[in-house]
């Protein structure tokens, strides 16, 4: 009996263990399963939304979190997240997206034919999620105040009007396209063209993704259009514009130069020296709307920009590579600012993705200038090159980096030409068949140029500059993209001009002193012919 008794504890006290560890692993176990089947539903979802992105003709993309109230167009219930079309503004719930693909059209880029030439087109009116403080174009009253699917708003010329407000005459009336018909192709427009062109090849129905294809090929739009009317608006920075330039010298190669479109610039990228030059500012980060942008773009004046062939030969006579030749659009260096730029170029192929703000791009070239001010690894620049312009030899004093110019600004916003501004000096222009030629003594010579307490070491103006390596390795750079060279021979030589805009709006005052010092020598260049 007392073996009995003893006998009831031990299994009572093991199940209690087996129930703790069972319960433990369930509390383990469970979220896990739960995470890896949100996940795996998540994942569906996502395949799910690429496959109706990809067939649809409305260009979505996802938010996890709508910036404004948002309705849907489809179920009109509000939503937090959801998909937007980037061309006509069409706001759906993730499950309304094949019914919206089925229900809703996208902005035409080239009206369906019918076999009957067009002129005009009506409204494409989108319902609800109109812009704030717009007003109605019949009783001019706030449109969108309710909190619910409510209004129109037309997707070409962006009148809204109220759901009151709206009737049949306003729906069959002809949009003429609001306050930006100047930069719309009318969709009617190019269905005319391409029913009377023989040549069908190119499907201008399709919007043109600069990731996959050649500038070139979005640029032959333009030769749809009046002689020298087109304007196109370059989002990024110097290299993306003079990849953009490159396409439409291409143009001029094919003999389509009343066609060349002038082009703008929407500083996106980290020096935007160009984009600086003609008055589009040092950069772009949201804080004007895109409408003023638009008018500024309407508003803007034509000029002309001087573009350089630059030629890099190679030295030996046994040499069997071919000429490296790069087009000029802002500056050619040599030496330290060529070598951040190489050293930066380095670590941004390495991680990609370390790189993608304008404040951390500009504090690497920071690190790397100040890492040269103490190695001075570009010292005695003066020993290993020679300079001639327009075919006269200049004695160097003991440089580290030589600097030619094309426009005003350099290094990110830096007037290396004027320097500290006390000296009388020619202003460095853009249009004139001249290049600015200026050294520098190192990294920190650059820096102190950059905060005006220095200026340049001025060598001359020329047409034609040669530069020649004689024995040793240094750093290069055209417009930002940077090379290690050998010995070699640098000759620069006027190529083009490209049709520009310059942005006549807001100016700063070195900007408004800049250009009146440059209208008043036009002037006299004009005076003198």
């Amino acid at each position: 009996m007392e073996g009995e008794e003893n006998s009831g504890p031990p299994s009572s006290g093991v199940f209690a263990d087996w129930s703790l560890a069972f319960w433990t692993l369930c509390s383990v176990i469970l979220p896990v399963v739960i995470t890896l089947w949100c996940s795996f539903q998540r994942s569906r979802r996502q395949v799910l939304r690429r496959d109706i992105f990809r067939q649809s003709k409305h260009d979505w993309h996802y938010t996890d979190l709508f910036g404004q109230p948002t309705y849907c167009c489809v179920c009109a219930q509000h939503i937090l997240q959801g998909a937007f079309c980037s061309c006509c503004g069409l706001c759906v719930h993730e499950g309304c997206l094949k019914k919206a693909d089925q229900h809703f059209l996208c902005k035409e880029i080239m009206m369906r034919s019918d076999g009957e030439p067009h002129t005009s087109m009506a409204h494409h009116w989108i319902r609800g999620n109109v812009p704030l403080c717009s007003y109605c174009v019949v009783c001019k009253q706030q449109c969108g105040t309710q909190p619910k699917l409510c209004d129109y708003r037309c997707v070409w010329c962006q009148h809204t009007v109220h759901d009151d407000c709206m009737q049949s005459s306003l729906k069959s009336e002809k949009c003429r396209f609001g306050e930006f018909r100047n930069l719309i192709i009318p969709p009617y427009y190019l269905s005319t063209i391409n029913q009377i062109r023989k040549d069908k090849r190119t499907d201008y129905g399709k919007v043109f993704d600069l990731s996959k294809i050649s500038p070139a090929k979005a640029l032959q739009l333009c030769t749809l259009l009046p002689y020298n009317s087109a304007r196109v608006l370059v989002c990024g920075g110097d290299g993306t514009v003079g990849w953009v330039l490159d396409a439409i010298d291409e143009m001029k190669i094919k003999g389509q130069e009343r066609y060349i479109p002038q082009v703008a610039i929407l500083p996106l990228g980290t020096g935007n020296d160009l984009s600086n030059t003609l008055a589009w500012g040092a950069g772009y980060a949201g804080e004007v709307p895109v409408e003023q942008i638009l008018r500024n773009v309407m508003e803007a004046d034509g000029i002309k920009l001087d573009r350089w062939k630059v030629q890099v030969t190679n030295k030996g006579y046994y040499n069997l590579r071919k000429q490296k030749v790069f087009t000029m659009n802002n500056y050619f260096s040599i030496g330290p600012d060529a070598l951040m730029a190489l050293n930066f170029h380095a670590h941004r192929e390495k991680s990609p993705s370390l790189f993608s703000s304008r404040i951390i791009n500009k504090a690497v070239y920071f690190f790397y200038g100040t890492k040269d001010c103490l190695v001075q690894e570009c010292k005695d620049l003066n020993k290993k090159i020679e300079l001639e312009l327009d075919g006269e030899r200049i004695d160097l004093p003991n440089l580290e980096g030589i600097i030619v110019l094309n426009i005003g600004y350099w290094g990110g916003g830096c007037r290396l030409w004027e320097g500290m501004g006390d000296e009388p000096y020619p202003l460095a222009r853009y249009d004139d068949g001249l290049l600015e030629v200026a050294g520098v003594y190192g990294s920190f010579h650059c820096a102190q140029i950059q905060v005006k307490l220095a200026n340049p070491v001025r060598l001359g103006q020329a047409h034609t500059v040669r530069l020649i390596l004689k024995n040793s390795k240094m750093p290069m750079q055209v417009d930002g993209e940077p090379w290690a060279q050998g010995p070699c021979t640098v000759t620069i030589t006027h190529k083009t001009h490209a049709l520009m805009l310059y942005h006549s709006g807001e100016q700063t005052d070195d900007d408004a002193s800049s250009m009146s010092e440059q209208e008043h020598t036009r002037e006299q260049t004009d005076e003198d012919i």
